[in-house]
């Protein structure tokens, strides 16, 4: 009787996913908000923080995939208040992180042991919280996801889920890239510690850029 059930490989149309792949890609490489914020971290606090950043702003695509496959993303879309209170509190979120970097010390270490003293876990849910009160990224999964559907016989929630992990994969790739590249800059600025306040500066900026971009944004 199984065999009358088409086979799971059988259903999946795969130039429609690696189109996908390479438009996430692209997508991921475009300068924006998520990379410049990898890149302000990696250039900071090390290589390790950065992808650990990375990691945190890749997971939070988990939650925007869920919205997605089970339908919330679209009542987000019609609903001009939901929206709104999404991205106020993305951008309220944001200018706290700009305010705490502030208060802290005037210059930032650069010395060796400046990396283990770095609280990984918060930044982790630096770069998940960051994602998640993003509610365009919500609404571009939403326009851009039901777009390559890749199986005729699949549940759409089985392929948005699909869909999510491979743009997660390949976020997560560039983004490492771009953590990675930003060690090396970051070893020349351990060089020249004073770079450090700087670098404070070049964070808050990024925050407030971050903010200012969702604030002014529309759907």
């Amino acid at each position: 009787m199984l065999g009358h059930y088409p086979l799971f490989f059988e259903t999946i149309n795969y130039s429609i996913l690696i189109g996908f792949m390479v438009s996430s890609a692209a997508l991921a490489i475009s300068p924006g908000p998520d990379n410049i914020f990898v890149l302000a971290q990696s250039i900071s606090n090390g290589v390790k923080a950065g992808l650990v950043t990375v990691l945190g702003l890749v997971s939070g695509c988990l939650v925007h995939t869920s919205l997605l496959a089970f339908g919330v993303s679209e009542i987000i879309k019609r609903s001009d208040m939901l929206f709104l209170g999404i991205k106020l509190f993305g951008a309220l979120y944001l200018l706290y992180l700009a305010v705490k970097v502030f208060r802290s010390d005037a210059t930032i270490s650069l010395e060796g042991q400046q990396e283990s003293s770095i609280n990984h876990p918060d930044m982790f849910w630096k770069g998940f919280v960051m994602n998640v009160l993003n509610p365009k990224v919500t609404i571009f999964f939403l326009a851009f996801f039901p777009g390559f559907l890749f199986s005729e016989s699949l549940s759409p929630v089985i392929q948005f889920y699909v869909l999510g992990l491979l743009f997660m994969l390949v976020a997560f790739i560039i983004f490492g890239l771009v953590a990675l590249l930003a060690g090396n800059i970051s070893g020349f600025l351990h060089r020249n510690p004073k770079t450090g306040v700087y670098l404070k500066w070049l964070q808050i900026v990024v925050f407030v850029g971050i903010a200012a971009y969702l604030l002014l944004s529309d759907k």
